[in-house]
C-alpha cells in the first residue's frame, strides 16, 4: 500500500490558483523530496497532506488514512511543519512530555532523554521556547515529530535554522530510519542534503508537477541541482 496517494488535487485561495491537478504516489520506504521556487505550492500540498487544510477537488490518503480524518492521521505521523514553532509558553521538556502523553507513548522519561541528549538541549530543557533561539527551537520541533518514531515522516524545510553539526547529525538519523522502513516526503530547499537522502522526487512550479520519478533515472548523470534547474527554468545542462 503507498505511504501517500493524491488524485487531480486542486487548491485555490480566492482567485488565486495554487495546486493543479496534483497526482502523485509515495511508495511505503522510500525517501521523497518535494522541490520547487517560492509559492510554487509545497507547503499547501504538505498542509493538506497532513490534514490541516482540505483541498478543493481531488482525493488524498496518508499513512493509509484520508486526509478527512486528521485526528487519526497525527497519531501515525511525524510533521514538523514549516516555520512554526513549539508552544511558546512551554519548556523543551514540557514540551516533549505533552507530545508523549497526547500520543499515549510509554517510557516517557526515557523518550524525552533521549531526544534532549541527541541535540544537546540539555542546558536548555528547562528554559520556555520562547527563550530558545531559532536553532535550538527547530530541535525541539524536530524531537517532537521523532519521539513516536512513526511510520511517515513529513518534513517542510527540517535543516531550516540548524548549523552543519546537527544537518548531519538529523541527515544521519532520517538515513537510519528509512534503511529500516520508515517513509520520509520532505521539502527543503537545500539541495545538497536533499541529493544525498532522496530515493524519488519530484518538482512542482506554479503549481503542477512538472518533473517526477527516481532520481538516478531523471538526473541524466547530473545532480539534484540540475534536475530542478531544468524543471522549472528550462536550463540546459551540458
Amino acid at each position: 500500500m503507498p505511504a501517500i496517494e493524491t488524485r487531480d488535487l486542486s487548491k485555490s485561495f480566492g482567485s488565486t490558483r495554487v495546486l493543479q491537478g496534483i497526482s502523485l504516489t509515495v511508495n511505503e520506504g522510500e525517501f521523497f523530496g518535494l522541490f520547487g521556487p517560492n509559492g510554487a505550492g509545497k507547503t499547501t500540498l504538505l498542509r493538506i497532506l497532513t490534514g490541516q487544510i482540505e483541498p478543493d477537488t481531488g482525493t488524498v490518503v496518508t499513512a493509509g488514512v484520508p486526509n478527512t480524518d486528521p485526528i487519526r492521521l497525527k497519531h501515525r505521523v511525524g510533521i514538523v511543519p514549516e516555520a512554526e514553532t513549539p508552544p511558546t509558553f512551554l519548556t523543551a521538556q514540557e514540551t516533549l512530555e505533552l507530545t508523549c502523553r497526547i500520543r499515549g507513548l510509554d517510557d516517557i522519561q526515557g523518550r524525552i532523554e533521549k531526544w534532549i541528549r541527541f541535540f544537546d538541549l540539555e542546558d536548555k530543557k528547562d528554559i520556555l521556547c520562547r527563550d530558545l533561539s531559532k536553532g535550538e527551537r527547530q530541535k525541539v520541533m524536530l524531537a517532537a515529530a521523532f519521539i513516536h518514531e512513526p511510520e511517515l515522516l513529513l518534513l517542510d524545510e527540517p535543516f531550516i535554522n540548524l548549523d552543519p553539526i546537527y544537518q548531519r547529525r538529523v541527515r544521519e538519523y532520517l538515513q537510519g530510519v528509512a534503511s529500516e522502513g520508515c517513509t520520509v516526503f520532505m521539502c527543503t530547499h537545500i539541495l545538497e542534503i536533499a541529493g544525498r537522502l532522496c530515493d524519488t522526487i519530484a518538482v512542482i512550479h506554479e503549481g503542477r508537477i512538472v518533473e517526477q520519478g527516481r532520481l538516478e533515472e531523471i538526473s541524466r548523470g547530473g545532480d539534484l541541482e540540475e534536475v530542478f534547474l531544468r524543471a522549472v527554468e528550462g536550463v540546459a545542462v551540458a
